[in-house]
């Protein structure tokens, strides 16, 4: 993987959504590719949970992929929360660690669309396509504006975070806040390290699926058993991450709710029916978190929207699967082709 540089766009004081301001709030990004004369090649690609630009760029682009950065402008913004915009960990007091605010979905992309209007004057996007917490986003930018987006593709995420969802992202809050160091998000010196370890655990279970822990696939990474494939792959995903910066992702997450905006007035079918962008939801056949039949239902809401299952055994994680990319790959290229 090559190396990616992470700029950051200052964007002031931001009021958020559900009511506090965001005192000299920050913008982490990175690009990859050249915006043409015509500023008509611009591809967005928000980060998920726990990505940094730099990961989002490496996992989701490159020359063999249809995010090719030798045709494709790709702006890769970091949503708030993520430790390279505005987050917990780095945001000075009184926001910083437990007092950070409630940062919504439509917060991210509105502080996105500012983004590329102010820095690059970008008024057109091809396409806004990532994975998970990104993909949520994708659907906010197409209800939000939907005028400016030519098409989606939302890879194993959901326009509305469903209530079996939000039952797993609670047992990994409770996991993080019921480790004695918590200290109401204030520890200093000894972070809640038992609690991360303990939400690494759950999320093995989530992440990838049944048949994959059955066909013992963990043992393509290295591990013998599943207790070490958990030490070696999940623990050190998160425990790079700082306990708040988790929790603050988790708290978006859980609100994701496109109809949840006032545009929209609470009407997730509204919101759904908003959307004019050309889409073609991805979903993972067997993705705990985001069931096709959830993708499904919201499908049927989007005007001539289409939902393409992945036939894979890496549930969730099957982006991250060269095989499962491909399949992917097919389809952003359908859809940046026009």
């Amino acid at each position: 993987m090559t190396s990616t540089t992470h700029a950051v766009f200052d964007l002031g004081d931001v009021q958020l959504q559900k009511g506090s301001v965001l005192p000299d709030a920050k913008l982490g990004y990175a690009t990859v590719g050249t915006l043409n004369e015509r500023k008509d090649n611009v591809v967005v690609c928000p980060t998920w949970f726990t990505a940094t630009p730099a990961d989002t760029v490496a996992w989701m682009t490159g020359p063999e992929r249809a995010l090719n950065p030798e045709e494709w402008f790709i702006v890769v913004p970091n949503h708030f929360g993520a430790g390279v915009s505005s987050s917990p960990s780095n945001t000075p007091a009184p926001f910083d660690r437990g007092r950070f605010p409630l940062v919504t979905t439509y917060d991210n992309v509105d502080a996105q669309r500012r983004l590329l209007d102010e820095v690059f004057g970008v008024e057109r996007v091809r396409l806004v396509t990532s994975w998970s917490m990104g993909a949520c986003q994708a659907y906010a930018w197409a209800a939000r504006y939907p005028e400016l987006v030519d098409a989606i593709a939302p890879i194993s995420g959901s326009a509305r975070t469903a209530h079996f969802n939000r039952v797993f992202l609670t047992g990994n809050q409770r996991a993080i806040t019921s480790d004695p160091d918590w200290n109401d998000g204030f520890y200093t010196d000894k972070p809640p390290v038992a609690g991360i370890r303990v939400m690494a655990a759950i999320y093995a279970g989530w992440g990838f699926s049944e048949p994959f822990y059955r066909e013992e696939r963990f043992r393509g990474f290295g591990a013998r058993s599943v207790a070490e494939f958990i030490e070696q792959f999940w623990d050190p995903f998160f425990l790079k991450c700082d306990a708040n910066d988790l929790l603050a992702q988790m708290r978006t997450w859980i609100t994701n709710d496109i109809g949840d905006h006032p545009a929209f007035g609470g009407d997730f079918d509204a919101a759904l029916g908003a959307i004019r962008a050309r889409t073609i939801v991805i979903q993972s056949e067997l993705d705990a978190y985001f069931p096709p039949v959830d993708s499904a239902f919201e499908c049927e809401r989007i005007p001539d929207a289409e939902l393409r299952v992945i036939p894979s055994v890496w549930g969730h994680m099957a982006p991250f699967n060269p095989q499962d990319q491909a399949f992917i790959d097919e389809s952003l290229r359908e859809l940046l082709a026009g």
